[in-house]
């Protein structure tokens, strides 16, 4: 029987070693992770870009918006008949909206799997091991308490290092700024 798991992690070790081995510090590669987080914010930003007509997906993302604002508007007002006409168009923007909904997740079929064994790879690497030391303000400021005690639910113990965060909220932290400057960057109008 082929052994395809072995396979996959094989041709991820391929790649992503040898950004692990020129990371400063590779029992605790920060650098490697936040590497591996602009490689897969690129993925996903490209696939954004290509997948989704984002001209589209903005107009009809500007008219909810102008609907939702007459239908508020009028329910102010108590306008009876404006309030039945938005109605009678309600259904025809719900329809619109399931499928700009259904436009958002094209890119996401594409991505999820390379992006789940990704995943995989950095958790049976040496990258579980990380451990990122915050400055007091950012520490508070990304809820990492928060992101602890979830944890300690989850899997049990408690955070020992004060400040401290591990690989996956480090991750997380560096999508989210590369995702933010690539989508800027690819002039996409609306942030993450």
């Amino acid at each position: 029987m082929v052994d395809i798991m072995g396979g996959i992690y094989g041709a991820l070790n391929a790649i992503f070693n040898p950004i692990l081995a020129i990371d400063p510090n590779p029992t605790n590669p920060a650098l490697t992770v936040f590497i591996i987080a602009f490689i897969v914010s690129l993925i996903t930003t490209i696939a954004n870009k290509y997948l989704v007509d984002q001209d589209a997906l903005n107009e009809k993302q500007k008219k909810m918006k102008e609907f939702n604002k007459e239908l508020r508007d009028a329910q102010k007002r108590g306008d009876g008949k404006k309030m039945a006409e938005l109605q009678a168009q309600q259904a025809e923007m719900m329809k619109e909206n399931t499928a700009m909904m259904s436009e958002q997740f094209k890119p996401m079929i594409v991505t999820f799997i390379p992006i789940i064994l990704i995943f995989f790879w950095m958790r049976a690497s040496a990258i579980h091991n990380l451990v990122i030391i915050l400055p007091t303000s950012v520490y508070w400021a990304t809820l990492t308490p928060v992101w602890h005690v979830i944890g300690s639910i989850f899997y049990g113990g408690e955070a020992t290092i004060p400040y401290g965060i591990g690989w996956l909220l480090w991750y997380m932290i560096c999508t989210f700024g590369w995702s933010q400057i690539l989508r800027k960057y690819l002039g996409f109008e609306q942030g993450f």
